[in-house]
């Protein structure tokens, strides 16, 4: 027996003691699985980057890590007991970091993945659970599942207080928003277009996780899907014959650019200086990852596409958001620097914590 099956043989037997000898309960997750948890549950793996920023916003006293360690720009949104978590890897996403050895060695009361719940996932979570003996939670990550999702993790990790809070903010950005798109028919919703990467050649079509939040802020995916999902390339030609009225990015590099670039300028938006660079601190305010991080983007896009109709503070409703959500309580100066790239400024150096 080798000395990695061997500690992972010794792993999965402690865990199976300690659970026989551990109060249990049983929840339905997302997927409709049936799992046993823990009747406390005080250590959480999150899978994915979805997972740990959800895991961050309702119960970050109970994270184990961050699949990635926080950059410098991310670090001061993020509160202070939590920066410093070590870098634990995924295992769910593109390119997968972490193995089985690290999260017996975390030694997790409970793994979460948050995002799709389809069969490869649920594949996945039963594999993992089996394996590891730790049981292991799916929770859907579609926009409109999100105050049910918080909820769920919330009754699982008994910090309902704070998830019903959290659950209410959702419920009340996505009412304000419906009640004042409701009435806008689909043919004068504004022609959004998502560029990702340095080329802004990537998007998501429509109703895919990575653009869902343009048509919840009432806009239209000029992306539509015919017969793809998720993720696709766009050649500059499909770009202009959509024409896009407003173009939304997170990539510096794209958007640096995009103004002077020919290919671009006959596109509406370009000629109309309607490209906006959305922030991504501590995490994007569209995607990357789609998780919680959306619902401060949602109220911003929502503003974008209907300023007479959605005129809040955005400074007011951004401090707000991350004193709920992230658990910090940002300067004037952070909220400036931050705020300025959503409006197409160069932004000052973010203070460093």
């Amino acid at each position: 027996m080798t000395g990695f099956v061997a500690r992972v043989v010794l792993a999965i037997a402690f865990a199976l003691i300690a659970a026989v000898g551990a109060d249990a309960r049983a929840i339905t997750d997302s997927a409709g699985r049936k799992v046993e948890v823990p009747d406390r549950i005080d250590k959480v793996f999150a899978a994915g980057a979805p997972a740990s920023i959800l895991l961050y916003m309702v119960a970050p006293r109970k994270m184990t890590g961050w699949p990635d360690p926080p950059t410098a720009e991310e670090r001061p949104f993020i509160a202070a007991p939590y920066r410093d978590l070590p870098a634990l890897g995924r295992l769910t996403g593109r390119g997968g970091t972490a193995n089985l050895e690290v999260v017996l060695r975390t030694k997790p009361d409970l793994i979460l993945d948050f995002g799709s719940v389809r069969d490869t996932y649920v594949s996945l979570a039963d594999n993992v659970q089996g394996q590891t003996r730790i049981p292991y939670i799916l929770i859907d990550g579609r926009f409109e599942a999100t105050p049910a999702s918080i909820r769920l993790l919330g009754e699982i990790l008994d910090v309902g207080e704070t998830a019903e809070k959290q659950a209410r903010f959702v419920e009340d950005t996505f009412a304000e928003i419906d009640a004042a798109t409701k009435a806008v028919p689909m043919e004068k919703r504004p022609r959004v277009y998502l560029a990702r990467g340095p080329d802004g050649l990537e998007t998501g079509v429509t109703g895919s996780i990575n653009t869902e939040i343009i048509e919840r802020a009432g806009g239209r995916n000029v992306a539509e899907a015919t017969g793809q999902r998720g993720l696709v390339r766009m050649s500059m030609e499909q770009v202009i014959v959509t024409d896009p009225e407003i173009i939304l990015t997170w990539d510096r590099n794209f958007f640096d650019k995009v103004l002077q670039d020919p290919l671009w300028a006959g596109i509406k938006a370009v000629r109309e200086k309607r490209v906006h660079l959305s922030p991504t601190a501590p995490f994007g305010w569209i995607d990357r990852p789609p998780s919680l991080n959306r619902v401060i983007g949602l109220r911003w896009l929502a503003g974008l596409f209907y300023p007479d109709k959605l005129a809040a503070d955005l400074r007011e409703t951004t401090r707000a958001f991350y004193r709920l959500f992230y658990h910090v309580d940002p300067s004037d100066a952070e909220l400036d620097a931050l705020i300025a790239w959503s409006r197409g400024l160069a932004p000052s150096a973010l203070p460093r914590r």
